[in-house]
């Protein structure tokens, strides 16, 4: 591990290097440097010492967002920090949390903030309001729009993993803790097609483009086919979609009851808020992180 002490690595990009860039050529005169791209979603999963360790001093490690969920002391690697416009431009932003998430990486290997944008309705930042931090911006509109579920938008971790492939870099391109489970401290939204980014990304780790770190477990119904060659595999899918609709169906009927029992609750929780004076009504910071960047 580097100390922020040492100088960085000779041949490498320099520390705010992501300062000014705009175009996919740009980014990629900067990226193509490095031996892998490890993009780390925010997950309970991730063991930041852990995968730090099982890569080289070559690596770049891409954060995003509120990396404070993810991070409890300063990054010493090469680093590059996704920051998603929304509607009223990054959350780090108009939350006031830049300073609070910049400070986990110390200048020397810290390429900068990518500001991105996916759809028309998400506004980039200017790079004064990172308080300093080298800005670089990247506009994606329209990029997952041919093939993403209708309605949805991709989240930002998923939406780099392809753009990175699509840059053809000599590096390996890597992701950790991408699992889309909801937990306690993690919220899995539902403006986002988890399913459909779980199933693309592993069809892509199958195909080589990506790698998925700890791997990408082998499909038991891959086997199953091998195993018992006479089935059809469509035959196979078909079976799936069939037990996969039942067990569905299942959980509904289980979910409506749950539902019905909690009705109580839910009408004296909605009229204790609205007894609640408007200064107690303000909104806390989230307590809660989301998978892939948002």
């Amino acid at each position: 591990m580097t100390s922020e002490t040492e100088k960085p690595d000779a041949g490498f990009p320099p520390a705010g290097a992501a300062a000014g860039l705009k175009s996919a050529e740009e980014w990629r005169s900067v990226l193509a440097a490095f031996s892998h791209i490890v993009l780390v979603a925010n997950s309970d999963v991730v063991d930041i010492a852990s995968l730090q360790a099982q890569f080289p001093p070559t690596t770049l490690f891409i954060f995003f967002n509120k990396v404070y969920k993810v991070l409890d002391r300063p990054f010493h690697g090469h680093s590059l920090l996704i920051s998603r416009g929304q509607p009223r431009g990054a959350n780090i932003v108009y939350r006031g949390e830049v300073g609070e998430v910049v400070k986990f990486f110390p200048k020397t290997h810290f390429l900068g903030i990518m500001n991105i944008r996916l759809g028309l309705e998400e506004k980039l930042n200017a790079a004064a309001d990172f308080q300093g931090a080298p800005t670089g911006h990247l506009d994606l509109v329209g990029f997952c729009s041919d093939f993403y579920t209708e309605g949805k938008t991709p989240t930002s971790g998923f939406a780099m993993a392809l753009w990175l492939s699509d840059l053809k870099l000599p590096g390996a391109i890597v992701l950790a803790g991408f699992s889309a489970r909801r937990s306690e401290k993690w919220k899995v939204v539902s403006v986002h097609d988890w399913t459909f980014e779980q199933t693309f990304l592993r069809l892509f780790a199958r195909l080589g483009k990506i790698a998925i770190y700890g791997g990408v477990s082998t499909n038991a119904y891959a086997k199953l086919a091998e195993r018992f060659p006479e089935i059809p595999p469509a035959e196979i899918s078909l079976a799936v979609a069939e037990v996969l609709s039942e067990r569905l169906g299942n959980t509904d009927a289980e979910v409506d009851k749950l539902i019905s029992l909690t009705n109580v609750i839910r009408s004296t929780d909605n009229f204790l808020r609205r007894l609640k004076p408007k200064f107690l009504k303000k909104k806390k910071p989230e307590a809660s992180g989301e998978q892939g960047g948002g």
